[in-house]
């Protein structure tokens, strides 16, 4: 993957890009006056993410560009800072403070729900096995402006980290993080919104592994959160109890962890 500009950015913009490629471990390339389709040709790369002044998007030629958005997140951020219940939070049993780990961050829309809920003195880590969709993160989480100052702070907080889930779990101590959250991409989709479509072809496809589900166990000190599709045969073959909602097409699955040892 490359990280270019727009035309003729404004030094700051530039330098943030410059800054996304170093972290990220990407390529930097002067827009200069190339078109896209020139800087694939040029530096034979078709994944490109462009740092604007207001906005971020990921190019990948044939599909529609991928713009950093909270999109339902930020809906949902709006009726939690009204103080309107969330089934994601109550099913995690959130309470503020408390520490997350979203092992599939995707576009982070959940990440956003628990750093909302959980305020500034809790920890919410974006984990993300995908380059692109990572520094698409990194970029939009912190520069991204919405019309509300909490949403905006509680972005800022995420901490976004690139790589394998059950690595990272693995690398924790025991009961060292409050709420482990899995939303792994459905096999078949719900629905080909144009937010979800794009997003299929970076989001790693593999089936949540029972190893995954074990060092999450091991690591979590409330719970284990599964979201997936209503009565899917995924929560009993995980070991999760799944809360069936009316009318919806989705379910959460919870394992509450024993803290009485």
């Amino acid at each position: 993957m490359i990280i270019t500009t727009g035309f003729d950015p404004i030094p700051e913009v530039a330098g943030r890009a410059r800054q996304l490629a170093e972290r990220t471990g990407c390529a930097y390339a002067p827009r200069a006056k190339f078109s896209m389709s020139k800087l694939v040709e040029h530096y034979g790369d078709e994944q490109i993410l462009v740092v604007l002044q207001e906005a971020v998007r990921l190019i990948t030629p044939g599909m529609p560009p991928m713009e950093f958005h909270p999109s339902m997140g930020f809906v949902r951020a709006k009726r939690i800072l009204r103080g309107e219940p969330d089934p994601m939070i109550a099913a995690a049993g959130m309470l503020p403070g408390d520490s997350v780990l979203d092992c599939t961050a995707g576009l982070g829309a959940d990440s956003l729900l628990f750093s909302v809920t959980g305020g500034e003195h809790s920890k919410v880590t974006a984990l993300e096995s995908s380059l692109p969709l990572y520094a698409l993160l990194l970029e939009g989480m912190s520069g991204y402006v919405s019309g509300q100052i909490k949403v905006n702070e509680a972005l800022r907080r995420i901490d976004v980290q690139h790589g394998d889930h059950l690595e990272y779990l693995r690398a924790q101590p025991d009961k060292s993080i409050d709420i482990i959250y899995f939303d792994p991409m459905f096999r078949v989709p719900l629905t080909d919104s144009a937010a979800i479509s794009p997003l299929r072809q970076f989001a790693n496809p593999a089936a949540l592994s029972p190893a995954s589900v074990a060092e999450a166990t091991r690591v979590a000190r409330k719970t284990v959160l599964l979201k997936e599709k209503a009565l899917s045969g995924e929560f009993t073959r995980l070991g999760f109890k799944e809360l069936l909602r009316a009318n919806a097409k989705t379910s959460y699955g919870v394992i509450t962890i024993d803290n009485e040892d």
